[in-house]
């Protein structure tokens, strides 16, 4: 396995948007930019912080502009907003953020129960969101969500996918992620449709598990295999999906960046780092990690 996998991957931190969002406490301000602050000192560089979303549908990101705000753009740090629509652009392009993303659900049921449109106009979407992005300077992705399942349709052909990849990138984005939003994907599944994504399109792909049905960190290892260049997580395991029924949270950080170390696979995190990070995120959220390193420790154990 050690010669199919990069020397180096990038760990990109998404609690403070995607975990956050699912909790049903709201967060202050001030406890976001911490939680931030604690990724960043265990090395994270790349981190989505807000949703651009509208503050009735998902009031946990209702203070997008004020995190934003307070963070600190002296660190060597890129920050990632979601935004869903022109209005969410908007917003994003006034608020100075270095990166922004964006969600093309690949089945038609669920973009219509999540965003009221087709998949089709959620790339139409995206593709506007991608040019106004070019033009203010800023770096852009998109996400196909439920790309290896939908809770309402079930099995995704993958072909599909591609398709679907394929019509974004013509859009001119820089990068494409696809995210396993419901948990169901496997590992060969996992490895299959990113090479064949990487290999459709040529842009660089970013592999988002959730871990609903235990598969999460051996799903990522096959993301590798396949070719991803960019792997999501959260502190502590945080997250899921609001909208998306049964959706547990993310692969967690810390287990994920150790996995890798002892695989010889760089992140540039700091273990101890995370797991100094974990509690801090137990409180903001009010209850357990559900990762399993902060519980176990690391391996093996130092001194």
């Amino acid at each position: 396995m050690g010669d199919v996998l990069p020397a180096s991957v990038e760990i990109v931190e998404v609690g403070p948007r995607d975990g956050l969002q699912d909790e049903p406490v709201l967060v202050p301000t001030d406890r976001k930019l911490a939680y931030i602050a604690a990724a960043v000192r265990a090395g994270v560089r790349r981190i989505e912080v807000a949703s651009f979303a509208h503050p009735t549908r998902v009031p946990q990101m209702a203070d997008a502009e004020a995190v934003i705000a307070g963070l600190d753009h002296a660190d060597d740090v890129l920050y990632i907003g979601l935004v869903m629509n022109a209005r969410g652009m908007d917003r994003a392009i006034a608020s100075g953020i270095g990166e922004v993303n964006t969600v093309v659900i690949v089945t038609d049921s669920f973009s219509q129960e999540n965003q009221g449109m087709s998949s089709r106009g959620a790339v139409a979407m995206a593709a506007d969101v991608a040019r106004r992005a070019r033009q203010s300077g800023i770096r852009v992705g998109v996400t196909l969500s439920a790309a290896f399942g939908c809770p309402y349709e079930g099995v995704v052909d993958p072909d599909h996918v591609v398709d679907v990849a394929t019509d974004i990138a013509a859009a001119g984005v820089d990068e494409l992620s696809l995210a396993d939003t419901i948990g169901s994907a496997v590992p060969n599944q996992t490895e299959d449709l990113t090479a064949a994504v990487r290999t459709a399109t040529g842009l660089p792909v970013r592999v988002h598990l959730h871990n609903s049905r235990n598969t999460g960190l051996a799903n990522a290892v096959a993301a590798l295999a396949g070719g991803a260049t960019a792997l999501d997580s959260s502190l502590g395991g945080i997250g899921g999906c609001p909208f998306a029924p049964g959706a547990t949270g993310n692969v967690a950080t810390e287990d994920l960046a150790h996995m890798l170390a002892r695989m010889g696979v760089d992140t540039g995190l700091d273990v101890p780092a995370l797991l100094d990070a974990v509690p801090l995120v137990e409180k903001i959220t009010g209850h357990p990690a559900v990762g399993m390193l902060s519980r176990a420790g690391p391996f093996p154990r130092r001194g």
